[in-house]
């Protein structure tokens, strides 16, 4: 596609973002940069367990393509024939990483993305209504979005709905269903931003457009279904 033609096209889609009844945001790469916050996080508590284990950056690439921390953790102590955690002990371990990440991101070492700020505010004026549907935790949503936006963050979001309060995390579509359920919404009303082939799998299997914001973890996964695929949120900005 020729430059004039893409131009086009992006400013066809800036419309069509801007007229949406609602917008639904992941968290962890769409909004902030946080998946190498993650990993360090988990190695911390990784060693103050003394397990021993460290997630270098291709390890922990492969295991973004598991769903969860909990998930992750179960993953590779099963992959690696390590050491048979408990789901108890996965648990301790994953609260022990969560922690860590908390305390990593209120030292201020997790700022959103360019234009994620900018991105919501101009939402709000044209009267859309926000949600999220992620993965993460309501407690790393709190971490991040509390330093990021502000105590009184929440009221921004008229519902969210992370990986623990349905069935089954992404890739299914179980976070957008209950999003839709939530606002009241028909999937065509909506418009997702998300980060990665797993998000993307997880929308468009609820039925609702997809625009992909590439984040540094996941740059060369799968767009095929995408609504538009961009480097940054100010690519969009309406």
């Amino acid at each position: 596609m020729n430059q004039a033609l893409a131009a086009i096209r992006t400013g066809g889609m800036r419309h069509i973002i801007a007229n949406a009844r609602a917008l639904i945001f992941d968290v962890d790469g769409t909004l902030a940069e946080t998946e190498e916050v993650h990993r360090r996080a988990f190695n911390g508590a990784f060693a103050e367990a003394g397990l021993g284990w460290h997630w270098d950056r291709p390890t922990y690439a492969r295991l973004l393509r598991v769903a969860g921390g909990k998930e992750r953790i179960r993953a590779y102590d099963q992959r690696n024939a390590v050491s048979r955690l408990s789901f108890a002990e996965i648990a301790d371990l994953h609260r022990a990483k969560t922690a860590r990440y908390a305390a990593l991101i209120a030292a201020g070492d997790c700022p959103l993305r360019p234009g994620v700020a900018a991105c919501l505010a101009g939402a709000r004026e044209r009267g859309q209504r926000l949600a999220i549907a992620t993965t993460t935790s309501h407690g790393n949503i709190d971490a991040l979005l509390s330093v990021a936006l502000g105590g009184g963050w929440a009221d921004l979001f008229e519902t969210i709905v992370a990986g623990d309060d349905v069935p089954r995390k992404k890739p299914a579509p179980d976070v957008y269903v209950e999003v839709l359920a939530r606002l009241q919404l028909a999937p065509a009303d909506c418009i997702a931003i998300e980060d990665s082939g797993n998000g993307l799998v997880a929308a468009s299997s609820a039925g609702i457009p997809v625009v992909i914001t590439r984040s540094a973890y996941f740059s060369d996964d799968d767009w095929t279904g995408a609504l538009l695929v961009v480097d940054e949120l100010p690519e969009i900005d309406t």
